[in-house]
């Protein structure tokens, strides 16, 4: 799913779809930067990224994280996601 798909979630009155879109953004970008990460470790990258690896493994940890709570709330509250 792309942001731009989670638009009309994060605009409905139903929190339940707001938190998919919360979900679907997060799932989203903890892709990105581990795509990210994955083409720097193969030297890859077309750009040379200011912070050390170890910064953007760090924020990819707390993402996965949080990630993993969104999951177990949405398991709690009944929460297709």
């Amino acid at each position: 799913m792309k942001l731009t798909d989670t638009i009309e979630l994060m605009q409905s009155n139903d929190y339940k779809d707001r938190f998919r879109a919360e979900y679907y953004q997060l799932e989203n970008r903890c892709n990105g930067l581990k795509t990210m990460l994955d083409k720097w470790y193969k030297d890859e990258l077309p750009f040379k990224p200011v912070c050390s690896k170890c910064v953007y493994e760090q924020q990819l940890k707390a993402m996965l994280q949080y990630l993993n709570i969104l999951k177990e709330r949405a398991n709690i509250e009944n929460i297709q996601i």
